[in-house]
């Protein structure tokens, strides 16, 4: 008797000739959403990453920026101290001089690697966006893809479809991002 009955719910769903065309449909927006949701996930990882080695980056340059501080402070005690080896006063100015164009020179290489990582990290987040707004328009595709099954219009289909192509063309410049 089961069995009846399940033949017969199929035979009601095979009067409406839409049922095949959306039902595939339906699916076919169900995997892009599933797709573009991958890669918005995926971009936005990736964006964290950068940003995590950005800041490092900085600190790191704030860590090169004190030590810098520090020599600069050393030159000028030796600069006002008076002391009974001049010469050995002399060599450690020339060291600690030495020392503050390193962390000088250290510190700029340091901050445009940073920078570096914050830029690459934007273009991530550019692409993120294209992603996640392309999933949500796909999203609203399906849905109102559904609203076909429900209401036998065509008008919803032809609706859905274009809305989907719309969210493909938006997940697509999640690609195009550069």
């Amino acid at each position: 008797m089961a069995e009846l009955e399940i033949h017969t719910e199929l035979g009601e769903h095979g009067q409406n000739p839409l049922i095949v065309p959306v039902s595939m449909t339906m699916a076919i927006l169900a995997v892009l959403v599933a797709v573009a949701t991958l890669f918005g996930h995926r971009a936005h990882t990736e964006e964290l990453l950068l940003q995590s080695q950005a800041t490092d980056q900085w600190a790191y340059y704030q860590a090169k920026n004190i030590r810098l501080h520090e020599m600069q402070t050393m030159i000028d005690l030796l600069n006002v101290v008076t002391t009974q080896d001049k010469e050995k006063t002399e060599q450690l100015r020339e060291k600690y001089q030495k020392e503050v164009e390193r962390y000088d020179s250290d510190k700029d290489s340091i901050a445009e690697k940073a920078k570096d990582h914050e830029h690459e990290r934007d273009l991530l987040r550019a692409k993120a966006d294209r992603f996640d707004a392309g999933e949500g328009i796909l999203e609203i595709a399906l849905v109102i893809c559904s609203l076909t099954l429900l209401t036998n219009k065509k008008f919803f289909w032809y609706a859905a479809i274009g809305i989907g192509l719309a969210g493909i063309v938006v997940s697509l410049g999640g690609f195009l991002r550069q």
